[in-house]
């Protein structure tokens, strides 16, 4: 029986997975692409983005699967992986192949084992794993910190035992790619760009390909048709976690949401969010803004000191005016995140 393909989309936060999915949905070429977002948090920010990407459709259905306009689907997964893989391979006649782009915050290796399933592995294949980085953050020493002294570093020593989570992280992303999409290389110069991708060839397999990338505009011709059956060659991509049955330092990792009222001032709120990055460890800041006296709703997206704004549609008449935001990130409480926010309002308006 044919095998749907599916491609693992995964890479850090903010680093453009979901700018890259919203170009191949409208840009699909005839291909009946699913795209299953794994969400995390409590409100669906990313799902929603792809859901207003210009060629859904308005009907949903009890599967929380959306038919979109070209033919293509879109889902969330917000409880089981299992139970909603298998409402999408109920359609495998009507599929050509499947995107899942994980939470910025998943190792994508125990994704990748879940098609050794029973359920799953008569129908579908992992065709491949696209890793996006974000070649501006790396060029700026962020996320996986300095790269020239984590190079030395490494070179000293190469069986470190404390390396921070986001770093394990990074490298098992790294690690269990078939293709590294550079993204936002266009803000950072040739010296910069040579620098990342220098030391990028280091930590990558021998083999896996990096190619640049802006706004997501890459054609599915180079991201689809990897056959690589990822699932039955696992022991080639090694992971920090490989040898540990529990993860006990990604169980403190959390999402807040708040739900907060139409904002006068989208920049002063940009400038709060900023604030408030700096007070907790704080890994990814996203949502949607009611901003007063706009027909428009904003997306805004942020990671460190670095906060994207759009207005990505009309707000619906059925649907309540308010902001809404995740904050994703360690230890994170709720109470505190609200009350240091009031408090970097009064500040802004005294």
């Amino acid at each position: 029986m044919h095998k749907i393909p599916v491609t693992i989309i995964t890479g850090f936060l903010g680093a453009g997975k979901t700018t890259l999915i919203r170009h191949l949905l409208q840009n699909n070429q005839g291909r009946r692409i699913a795209v299953l977002v794994n969400e995390f948090g409590e409100v669906g920010i990313d799902g929603e983005i792809l859901k207003s990407c210009q060629v859904c459709d308005e009907e949903e259905t009890e599967t929380n699967i959306i038919e979109l306009a070209n033919g293509c689907l879109c889902c969330t997964v917000q409880e089981e992986f299992l139970p909603t893989m298998q409402e999408l391979l109920k359609r495998q006649d009507t599929i050509d192949s499947i995107l899942i782009e994980t939470s910025g915050l998943a190792l994508p290796k125990p994704l990748v084992q879940a098609f050794r399933w029973p359920e799953i592995r008569t129908k579908a294949t992992v065709d491949g794993v696209i890793t996006v980085v974000d070649s501006e953050a790396l060029a700026n020493g962020q996320l996986v910190g300095d790269l020239e002294a984590l190079e030395k570093q490494r070179q000293a020593d190469e069986t470190l035992e404390h390396e921070t989570p986001i770093e394990e992280l990074f490298e098992d992303q790294l690690a269990c790619a078939d293709l590294v999409l550079l993204t936002k290389g266009d803000r950072i110069d040739e010296e910069s760009q040579q620098r990342v991708h220098q030391w990028l060839k280091q930590e990558l397999t021998p083999g896996v390909q990096m190619v640049s990338c802006q706004q997501g505009k890459i054609s599915a011709d180079i991201l689809l048709g990897f056959n690589a059956a990822v699932e039955d060659h696992l022991d080639s991509r090694p992971s920090h976690h490989d040898q540990e049955e529990e993860h006990e330092h990604d169980d403190d990792i959390n999402a807040v949401h708040l739900v907060l009222d139409p904002v006068g001032d989208s920049a002063s709120l940009v400038n709060q969010l900023k604030a408030i990055a700096q007070q907790f460890e704080i890994y990814r800041i996203k949502g949607f803004v009611a901003v007063a006296n706009k027909p428009m709703r904003m997306v805004v997206q942020g990671v460190g000191n670095r906060f994207e704004t759009f207005f990505d549609r009309p707000w619906k008449t059925d649907e309540p005016r308010q902001t809404q935001l995740v904050f994703i990130g360690r230890s994170l409480n709720q109470q505190q995140i609200a009350a240091s926010l009031e408090s970097e309002t009064m500040a802004l308006n005294g």
